[in-house]
Parts: C-alpha cells; sequence; structure tokens
C-alpha cells in the first residue's frame, strides 16, 4: 500500500486547467502542460489498496488500478507504465477522453472524493513517452496467417496491434484520409491533440501493421473479394449511423448532424482547410442532445467565435449526488460540467424540438421548443410551456442507431444484424459469416472509449483462436457484457 493514511490526510485535486479566456482562442488541450506531475504523487497515494478493488469492475478493460498507483506514489515510472500497458494499449486515449467509470467504482468513493485514476493514468502514460519507454514490440516470427481490420477507431487499433504482436499479418482500413476513426475527426482537439495519435500510429507501423487510409471497404473494395484475400476480418467500422431529428423545418439550411460538424473543425486543425465550411462564427448556435458528444460541439462553437451557445437536453436536469437509486460501485448519471460547459454557453434540460423556422432564403432562424415531463413512464409535452430561441447553426448530437449501411459492407458480406441495428455476433465475436468478426461499437452499440479498447483486445484473442487454434492474448471482455450501472 502506498501511503496507509493517504486517503485520511490527502484531498482530491485534479490537474489545472489553463483560463477561459485564454484557451477558447486556441486549440491546444485545456489543461496546464504539467500541472498535474507536482500532485500526483499524494493523488495516487490515496488509493487504499483495497482487498476487493472495485475499481477493476468498474473499468471493462481490468486495469490493474491499485498496482500503478503504488508505483507512480513511490516514484517508479517504469514499472507504472508497465503495469498500466499490461491491460491497456492506449492509455494517453483512455486518460484524456474516458469518464473514468473505474472512479465511480472506487471503494474511497463510497463517502469520499474518488481517486483522480484518470489523472494518473494519463501522467503515467505521459512521463512513459517522454522517457523513452514506450517502444515498437514487434513479434518475433510471423505465423503466415493474414488478417484485415476495418475502421481505424481504438477497437480496430487495439485489435490490430493485438494481432500484429501475436505474428499475424495485419492491415488496417480506414475510409477517412487519416488514421484514428472519431478519436481523429469526432474529438475535438482541445480534448486530444492528434499528435497523441500519430506517435501510436507510428509505433505499429514500426511493429509491423500496415495502414490504408482513403479506402472504404464496401464502396473502393468489395467486402467478399476482401473475405477472400485474408484469412480473416474483423468489422470496428463504428456505429456511426447518426439519430436523426424528423420534425417540420428539419430540411433548412444550417442544421447539421454533430459528426458533419466536429470533422471539419478537425480538418483545419490538421491544415487541409483555413476555415471550416460549418462554422459557428457570429451565430447563435444551439446544440441539441446533453452528452459528450454535445459538449464537444460547444467547445468547437466557443473557439470559432458564436454569438451564443445554447445546449438542450430532453431529459430532466441529472442531480450532482448519487440518487438512492443509483448506488455505489454503479457508473451514476450526474449533473457533468466540462471544460466546454466551463467557457459559457446555457444548458436547458426537459425540453423538446416541435420545428425549425427559417428566412425567405432557407436557412435556420429560429428553434421552437416545449417542455416536457415525465407521467407514468411516458414522456409527454406540458401545454402552454411553447416557446423560440434563436438558432442559425443548429447541431445534433443525440447518439448513434447502429453502422453505417449506405456504403454496401453489411450486404456484401452478409452479415446479420441484431435488433438494435448493430452486427450480430456470438460468444466469440464472430459474426455469422466464417472468419468475420467484429468488435466496438459495430457489434456493441454506441460506448466509451474503455469498452472499444477491450472489445478489441478481446475480439483479438478470439481471431487469434481462430487463425492457430489457442491464444494467449488476453480478453478482458465477452461480447455480452455491460457496464455497470442500473
Amino acid at each position: 500500500m502506498a501511503d496507509p493514511k493517504g486517503f485520511l490526510t490527502t484531498d482530491r485535486e485534479g490537474a489545472t486547467s489553463r483560463p477561459v479566456g485564454e484557451r477558447v482562442r486556441d486549440w491546444n488541450e485545456v489543461h496546464v502542460p504539467g500541472s498535474l506531475l507536482p500532485i500526483i504523487g499524494k493523488q495516487a497515494g490515496r488509493c487504499m489498496d483495497c482487498g476487493i478493488p472495485f475499481c477493476h469492475n468498474g473499468c471493462p478493460l481490468g486495469n490493474l488500478i491499485p498496482e500503478w498507483n503504488d508505483y507512480a506514489y513511490r516514484d517508479d515510472w517504469r514499472a507504472a507504465g508497465e503495469r498500466l500497458h499490461a491491460t491497456n494499449n492506449f492509455p494517453e486515449f483512455t486518460g484524456r477522453l474516458c469518464p473514468a467509470p473505474c472512479e465511480a467504482a472506487c471503494v474511497l468513493g463510497i463517502n469520499q472524493q474518488p481517486v483522480t485514476i484518470k489523472n494518473v493514468e494519463v501522467t503515467i502514460i505521459d512521463k512513459a513517452w517522454d522517457n523513452g519507454d514506450v517502444t515498437p514490440q514487434p513479434p518475433e516470427r510471423l505465423s503466415g496467417k493474414t488478417v484485415a481490420v476495418i475502421g481505424s477507431g481504438p477497437a480496430g487499433l487495439a485489435a490490430a496491434q493485438q494481432l500484429t504482436r501475436a505474428g499475424h499479418t495485419v492491415a488496417v482500413y480506414e475510409r477517412a484520409d487519416r488514421v484514428g476513426g472519431l478519436l481523429r475527426y469526432g474529438i475535438p482537439e482541445f480534448k486530444m491533440e492528434k499528435r497523441h495519435i500519430n506517435r501510436r500510429v507510428e509505433q505499429m507501423r514500426a511493429e509491423g501493421t500496415k495502414f490504408r487510409t482513403e479506402v472504404e471497404i464496401g464502396r473502393d473494395i468489395d467486402a467478399a473479394k476482401l473475405r477472400k484475400r485474408y484469412d480473416a476480418v474483423v468489422i470496428a467500422a463504428g456505429a456511426t449511423t447518426s439519430r436523426d431529428l424528423p420534425v417540420p423545418g428539419r430540411d433548412l439550411k444550417g442544421i447539421h448532424f454533430a459528426m458533419e460538424y466536429l470533422p471539419l473543425a478537425n480538418k483545419v486543425q490538421e491544415g487541409d482547410l483555413t476555415v471550416s465550411p460549418i462554422t459557428a462564427a457570429g451565430k447563435h448556435v444551439v446544440v441539441i442532445g446533453g452528452g459528450d458528444t454535445g459538449a464537444d460541439c460547444v467547445g468547437t462553437a466557443h473557439r470559432q467565435g458564436a454569438a451564443s451557445v445554447t445546449q438542450l437536453e430532453i431529459m430532466p436536469k441529472p442531480g450532482e449526488e448519487r440518487s438512492p437509486g443509483q448506488p455505489w460501485p454503479t457508473f451514476p448519471m450526474l449533473y457533468k460540467v466540462t471544460s466546454a460547459h466551463e467557457e459559457g454557453g446555457e444548458r436547458v434540460y426537459s425540453v423538446s424540438t416541435t420545428h425549425f423556422e427559417g428566412d425567405e432564403d432557407g436557412n435556420v432562424q429560429w428553434l421552437h421548443l416545449i417542455e416536457v415531463e415525465f407521467k407514468d413512464g411516458k414522456l409527454e409535452q406540458k401545454p402552454g410551456t411553447e416557446r423560440k430561441i434563436p438558432a442559425q447553426l443548429v447541431t445534433l448530437a443525440m447518439g448513434f442507431t447502429g453502422t453505417d449501411r449506405k456504403n454496401g459492407l453489411v450486404e456484401q458480406f452478409g452479415l446479420e444484424l441484431d435488433a438494435r441495428g448493430n452486427i450480430a455476433r456470438d460468444a466469440e465475436f464472430a459474426t455469422n459469416v466464417p472468419g468475420v468478426f467484429v468488435a466496438g461499437d459495430a457489434g456493441r452499440g454506441q460506448s466509451l472509449i474503455v469498452w472499444a479498447i477491450a472489445e478489441g483486445r478481446s475480439a483479438a484473442r478470439a481471431v487469434d483462436r481462430y487463425l492457430t487454434g489457442a491464444s494467449i492474448l488476453p480478453a478482458p471482455i465477452r461480447p455480452t457484457d455491460r457496464a455497470l450501472t442500473v
């Protein structure tokens, strides 16, 4: 145990954020670089080294949290990095982007603020990169087997790295012009600078993984032909079909899915564009959807110089503390203030959009809404609460409904779907097509980055067994496992 009295003598302290007025003028990560290092030892020392560390259950990767907390407390960064990488291929991603279900399950969180597990994690991996401890791990010998991975998000990258290290020849196909999937074009630069993806991809290239960008399976390459070319295929194409809002006025100009809006802003940061074709500059912006993607739209609009930003959520405002119906160690639905919300804007709960109103040129100008409430388990409108708000740019961030069906991948492979529009798979991550497996949101549905990496690692083991008859690769989850919620 790092510090037997640490949880009694040390209060929770997180990373220091840059001033709002400074950070909204650039796209760098919001936290002060290096602000965690002076405090992280004591923060790691708050870990109680529990007899039953429920943080393991909160994290689908099964991260060895008490162990690397102990190493971080003792400034043994190399050992901490080794224990971190034992279960997580990309801790620099999760340490920045994961909502930390491990912290919700922290035993200390029963009656105190939990350990800052996420901050400890990102500090360890940043130190590992700085110290040169993250190096390529090419296989000792090749198996002679070939694998195609469709999609380069966290699930696809994790599966590809595991299978490459197992000795298989792996090619990752990505339809975008750069590797990373939603990590690249769905996550704003201020949440995670893309240099973190770039150096991890270079590590994977040095290990032997091949990347094929701007190739969409189903359009550019027939899926059936791809199946014949490789011994196995892993589909990790995500759940990229955005949920729409079919109300009057939806066809007005200026109403876009979040995944139309956010990638263009990222392309500006990549240097591909000077100005985004969809910009919030000088406009009244409305973001429909109260989740993380909605918050990403809020932060992006601030940086583009929006006149105002309003975020709408159909559900009631969550509480700031656990309710009796969401006991520890489940992942609670709490009122969350992200860095984007700190930067301004208004958040409106329990409202539903009735229609949009435009000008004579077909541009959206107003959004009409009405308050809603739950009655007998159903969401009902409250008469007399209608109003309209200015809206010259509207982004729809209401989640995703399944994998892409428009590019022909599902039909060309002959894949079966489940009732929710996800690609169906068995207990071994295998689809109904022999040799074709599915990992990540394409099979699970919209989920968290830690679940995507866990799926990629587990699917890699299933593929390795399919190709060789046995595997020593880890499999942290089963396809049927679900988050610890109520």
